[in-house]
């Protein structure tokens, strides 16, 4: 039973992977913290980058559900999205 993670084009280039697996938790936050966690001494720099993105689960942004508190089930897809403005 597995949450894929995928990340940003800068944490892909910041920590050498684009998506891993981890075991099912319970919400978003917990993905969040079980990512920082894998990515060792780089949770720092994970950190900064975390607090410009979004977060979304199967495409769908966390803020248009429960936040961090959003359930997580096996299979699901937690994705970090670069926050973007243009205009």
């Amino acid at each position: 039973m597995a949450v894929t993670i995928e990340l940003t084009y800068e944490m892909t280039k910041a920590f050498g992977e684009q998506r891993f697996d981890v075991e099912v938790v319970p919400t978003v936050a917990d993905a969040v913290k079980v990512a920082e966690q894998r990515l060792g001494e780089k949770g720092i720099q994970f950190d900064e980058l975390a607090r410009v993105a979004a977060v979304a689960v199967n495409g769908v942004l966390v803020n248009h559900r429960k936040g961090m508190k959003t359930k997580l089930r096996d299979g699901d897809t937690v994705t970090f999205v670069k926050a973007a403005a243009g205009g």
